[in-house]
């Protein structure tokens, strides 16, 4: 049997479908490739869903908790309360 034509062509082997091994890992390349691009956009879609459903805390919703609980907020308090998250995040 000749090497290149191992090597380099799609053979039938006694009703077998024979891939080269080369053409196996083109596909499996492909194939990565694609789920990977596939799960980029789904995350992506997901990721904007929960930010449109929850979205990050803003100096208007800090001034809206201090109201309901009582409180009239300085706009130097809420600067602070916002100044105090954003540290915490870091």
């Amino acid at each position: 049997m000749n090497l290149l034509l191992v090597l380099t062509d799609v053979t039938l082997k006694a009703g077998e479908f024979v891939l080269a091994w080369w053409h196996l890992l083109l596909i499996v390349i492909a194939v990565i490739l694609i789920a990977g691009v596939a799960t980029f956009f789904i995350t992506k879609k997901i990721f904007e869903k929960q930010l449109k459903e929850n979205p990050p805390v803003n100096e208007a919703m800090i001034r809206a908790m201090m109201t309901q609980m009582g409180r009239t907020p300085s706009e130097k308090q809420v600067r602070a309360v916002m100044r105090s998250m954003n540290e915490a995040k870091k």
